[in-house]
């Protein structure tokens, strides 16, 4: 089973931010409900986890990304992650590839994901697969979100600098700080809970005609 999503979201941060954010594989990673990565092989090889509940049932999956091409001209990252469930009896595989533009002060966040399952999670996922998929690229935008503010300079904050005339002086504590890192995501991916954000938007559409 198949999902191909392409999706724009708007983000309230500079577009070198986000870039910046983008070339770091391990947080893009972290942003991801029960995704982790395990190991780097390589510059371009990871190893990783992600874990999906389904109910009373918990299915972990071990893959391999690969990060096939990084643009700095084009701001832009293609991954391929492949993977199956520890237990054998699911596999699943993306190609992902999202861009970051400036859209005024502000930019964009660009991808298309092309999203694989098979054996029990695809059987488990039904007709729900597009519409869930639909619901984690949400989560993992407003975690990606919620780093990029991390990274944004608070107001009143002051740069570091060296006083005239000195060198090698080290940096002075500032008052200011640059806001924390966010919380990090659930440690799994609870499937039931997207499948009720699924109906929950489907019942809200709903309603919203019927008052047209």
């Amino acid at each position: 089973m198949k999902v191909v999503l392409e999706k724009v979201f708007p983000l309230a941060a500079t577009v070198d931010n986000a870039w910046q954010l983008m070339q770091d594989i391990e947080a893009v990673a972290g942003c991801m409900p029960g995704a982790k990565i395990t190991e780097r092989v390589d510059a371009t090889h990871y190893k990783g986890t992600i874990t999906v509940r389904l109910g009373p049932a918990v299915m972990s999956f071990k893959g391999d990304i690969e990060v096939v091409d990084l643009d700095a001209a084009a701001r832009s990252l293609h991954l391929i992650g492949k993977g199956a469930d520890t237990s054998g009896t699911s596999a699943a595989s993306m190609d992902l590839v999202a861009a970051v533009q400036a859209s005024g002060e502000a930019c964009e966040l660009v991808g298309k994901s092309e999203v694989t399952m098979s054996g029990k999670a695809a059987s488990l996922g039904g007709r729900l697969m597009g519409p869930v998929s639909e619901q984690m690229l949400k989560q993992f935008v407003a975690n990606f979100a919620t780093r990029l503010q991390g990274m944004q300079p608070q107001p009143g904050a002051v740069p570091a600098s060296a006083a005239p005339g000195e060198t090698g002086s080290q940096p002075q504590p500032q008052p200011h700080a640059v806001a924390p890192d966010p919380s990090p995501p659930p440690p799994e991916l609870n499937g039931l809970a997207l499948a009720w954000a699924v109906v929950r938007d489907w019942l809200r559409g709903l309603f919203s005609r019927k008052t047209a």
